[in-house]
């Protein structure tokens, strides 16, 4: 783009000295002219310098004038220079094809000299306003962009309150859904890096599935405080009471989703808090759904969420290590899980020990203790709370 003090660069191509004399003799008082007796020559000045416009002669002998042209159109640096074309010939067919490649007017010798300085001020003109429109749309886009990451970084923002709100319900730190997250993450992962019939995600389900998930106990702020706070053993009426969150957590979603419409972040939360204790076999609640007819979010949210909530501390039982609690989820394979996903699970044993060491210290069980809780697990479901 010219610059308001500066002349315009004119380049003109053609093989003819005298045409260059004429087109010089016309734009030199306003212009600064580049005069050049052919393309190739034409075409070594551009790599190294700029210019605002190009007079471009059509028949030429060594290289000819269409030929520049898809050479200057081929190339980010020249491409969006207007051209146009100077030439004797008459043939419309020669017209339409400069024009169809990229030439911006077409110009017949002998030309007057007020039509050669009025196409070329006209040109450059348009250029200039479409070079300050483009800026222009560039800065409009980028605002909207850097508006629409503080959206995406509000929304952040606000949805892991929310989830950190929930789980400090249930637990005194709120690191629980900060470990499902991780462990959600190496199992997503694992899917992404190896596409399986039945297990594929695009890179967009995956992401937000790993942001989701932190909403898996959204439904525990609806839940009464001496239930979900007892330290001992849950009777059956309070175990009905807790087994009602996930259908509490998928009412508030389905709210948001009304007035949000069409948002892939909240289906798939969605997905995992009403799903997330269902089992593969169809014994889960709360709605006794079976195999691959479970979301494969809730499929993965379950796992996660099993497998933090064995290798944690809670009021009614210590937390295991973690190869205990990889034998009870590869044990529960095709009953509470979906076999497949523990098979990723077993990929990843050493990231998923290496999460739990870097989050708590875990207590060494001698074996009798350790009996009593895989006994108190199989007469209570191991995450009855989570």
């Amino acid at each position: 783009m010219t610059g308001s003090k500066d002349k315009a660069v004119i380049l003109t191509v053609d093989d003819d000295p005298i045409i260059l004399n004429a087109v010089l003799e016309v734009l030199k008082h306003d212009y600064t002219v580049r005069p050049f007796t052919s393309g190739e020559a034409a075409i070594s000045f551009l790599k190294d310098n700029h210019a605002d416009l190009i007079l471009l002669d059509h028949n030429m002998p060594s290289m000819t004038g269409i030929e520049v042209l898809k050479v200057l159109q081929s190339d980010p640096a020249t491409r969006s220079i207007p051209v146009i074309f100077l030439t004797g010939s008459v043939d419309s067919e020669d017209e339409v094809r400069a024009l169809q490649i990229g030439a911006m007017d077409y110009l017949l010798k002998p030309f007057r000299p007020g039509s050669l300085l009025t196409r070329v001020r006209l040109q450059l003109e348009l250029y200039n306003y479409r070079y300050a429109l483009e800026r222009l749309v560039e800065l409009q886009t980028e605002e909207l962009r850097s508006a629409n990451q503080k959206l995406a970084q509000r929304d952040k923002v606000t949805l892991d309150l929310l989830a950190k709100a929930s789980d400090m319900r249930d637990h005194e730190t709120g690191a629980h859904i900060e470990r499902v997250v991780l462990f959600t993450d190496v199992i997503v992962g694992d899917l992404l890096a190896n596409p399986t019939p039945g297990y594929e995600l695009s890179e967009q389900y995956g992401r937000d599935i790993v942001d989701a998930v932190k909403l898996h106990d959204l439904g525990k702020l609806a839940m009464p405080d001496n239930v979900l706070l007892k330290p001992g053993k849950l009777t059956k009426e309070e175990f009905d009471i807790i087994k009602t969150h996930p259908i509490y957590g998928s009412k508030m979603l389905s709210q948001a989703i009304e007035k949000m419409g069409e948002d892939s972040l909240l289906w798939t939360a969605f997905e995992i808090v009403y799903g997330h204790h269902e089992k593969w076999d169809g014994s889960g609640y709360p709605n006794g759904a079976k195999g691959d007819k479970i979301p494969l979010s809730a499929r993965i949210a379950a796992v996660a969420d099993v497998f933090d909530a064995l290798t944690s501390s809670r009021p009614y039982k210590n937390a295991w290590k973690p190869r205990d609690a990889f034998d009870l989820i590869y044990s529960d394979a095709g009953k509470h899980f979906d076999p497949y996903l523990t098979e990723v699970v077993k990929r990843h044993e050493e990231e998923f020990a290496q999460i739990v060491t870097a989050n708590r210290d875990i207590e060494q069980l001698p074996t009798p203790e350790l009996d009593l809780i895989m006994g108190a697990v199989a007469e209570r479901a191991p995450a009855d709370k989570d």
